[in-house]
C-alpha cells in the first residue's frame, strides 16, 4: 500500500481543511494517510513551517502545499496508481 505523508501541526485551520480534502480523495483508493507534525523533527520544520499543509508522496515528491487543490491533488493521486 502507498503511503502519502500529510505535513501539519496543531492548531493549523488551513491544515484542519487540507485533511478533510486528502481523507476525501482516499475514498477508494488504496493508500494510507501518514500525519507527521512538524514539530516533531527538525528537518520537516526548518522544510515546511511556513509552507503547510504540505502533501508529499512515498518517494518524496510534494503533490501540493499551502491552500490544497482537491482538483490537483485527484490529479497527482492517478497518477500515482497508473
Amino acid at each position: 500500500m502507498k503511503t502519502v505523508y500529510f505535513y501539519t501541526k496543531q492548531g493549523c485551520p488551513l491544515c484542519d481543511k487540507g485533511l478533510a480534502i486528502l481523507k476525501e480523495l482516499q475514498n477508494g483508493r488504496a493508500f494510507a494517510i501518514e500525519e507527521r507534525d512538524i514539530y516533531a523533527n527538525d528537518e520537516w520544520l526548518l522544510a515546511y513551517q511556513i509552507r503547510i499543509p504540505v502533501v508529499e508522496d512515498d518517494a518524496g515528491n510534494v503533490l501540493d502545499e499551502g491552500i490544497l487543490s482537491i482538483s490537483v491533488l485527484r490529479e497527482k493521486l492517478n497518477k500515482m496508481f497508473t
